[in-house]
C-alpha cells in the first residue's frame, strides 16, 4: 500500500499562529506515517531558519522554499539547510498535484 502524502503551503510572518499550527500538524502526521511536504512562500520563508522547522526535517517532512520570495524578503540562500529544495511555483504544483491531502495557511 502506497504511503499517504500531505502537502502544506505556509506564506504567513514567523509571529503569524499559523507558524505553530503548521509544526503541530507535520509531528502529528509524521507520527501516523504521511510524508509531509512543507513549501513556504512569501513571508513563510522567514520560517527556513527556525530550528522548529528544521527539526521537522529531521522527523522526515520535505521542505521546499521559494527561492524568490527568500529574494525579496531578504532571506540569504547561503544560509539555508542543505537538506531544503530551493525551487519555484513549478515544485508547488507538483507538490499539490502529487499530495493527497494538500492544506494551504495564507
Amino acid at each position: 500500500m502506497a504511503s499517504r502524502r500531505l502537502g502544506i503551503l505556509l506564506s504567513t510572518a514567523p509571529s503569524h499562529p499559523s507558524v505553530e499550527t503548521v509544526i503541530q500538524l507535520t509531528q502529528a502526521a509524521l507520527r501516523r506515517g504521511v510524508d509531509v511536504y512543507l513549501y513556504l512562500i512569501d513571508e513563510g520563508v522567514k520560517t527556513v531558519v527556525d530550528q522548529r522547522y528544521l527539526r521537522l526535517m529531521d522527523a522526515g517532512a520535505k521542505m521546499s522554499v521559494c527561492a524568490y520570495g527568500c529574494q525579496q524578503h531578504g532571506v540569504p540562500t547561503v544560509t539555508v539547510d542543505s537538506r531544503v529544495s530551493l525551487s519555484g511555483l513549478v515544485v508547488l504544483s507538483g507538490i499539490i498535484d502529487g499530495c493527497d491531502r494538500f492544506l494551504a495557511f495564507t
